[in-house]
């Protein structure tokens, strides 16, 4: 299932043939550096099935891209439904995304983002689409910028599912973009 394209990638749901790559980027420290955990490939595994049946059936997911020079799948860019209530309310859909670092510094995340917004609001008719990032991750940060999205200081919150045995990584910032925005 394809969601949809950009001049260099695919972005579609996940095949049995990315496994290693989901396992990978699931357990890089690099990639993780802002998560409290890492997955063993069982759980990556488990997480990529869920996200492929999400995606079958809802149309939302952190769906696979993939290079159309090679075929390769690099890391996901995606829509989900944050489900931090009370946070952000029921039903506030976010965008995110993670890559195989061997692709970091090529664009790939802010094409596929891009990609994705115009999905959010012309096909899926969303008003709005949130980001949210430790404060601490630059990267992503410069990402939702490029993406067009904008802080929003007085949203930004400790996340619920952060144990407090991870403080350094509790603090979120969260970014917004709505449908005239882009």
């Amino acid at each position: 299932m394809i969601i949809t394209e950009t001049p260099r990638l695919i972005i579609r749901n996940w095949r049995d043939t990315d496994r290693d790559l989901f396992r990978e980027i699931n357990a890089d420290p690099k990639v993780m550096a802002f998560f409290p955990m890492r997955r063993t490939h069982a759980e990556a595994d488990a997480m990529m099935d869920l996200v492929r049946a999400m995606t079958e059936e809802t149309g939302y997911g952190f769906y696979a891209l993939e290079l159309k020079e090679s075929a390769e799948p690099i890391g996901f860019c995606g829509l989900a439904e944050a489900k931090i209530a009370p946070v952000l309310p029921e039903g506030t859909v976010e965008i995110g995304w993670r890559l195989a670092t061997r692709f970091w510094g090529n664009g790939y995340v802010t094409e596929a983002a891009r990609a994705l917004l115009r999905f959010a609001f012309e096909e899926k008719t969303l008003d709005e689409v949130v980001s949210f990032a430790v404060a601490a991750n630059i990267r992503s940060q410069a990402v939702m910028q490029r993406i067009g999205m904008r802080r929003d200081a007085a949203g930004d919150f400790d996340h619920p599912r952060v144990p407090d045995t991870h403080p350094y990584l509790k603090r979120h910032v969260l970014y917004r973009i709505g449908r005239g925005d882009v």
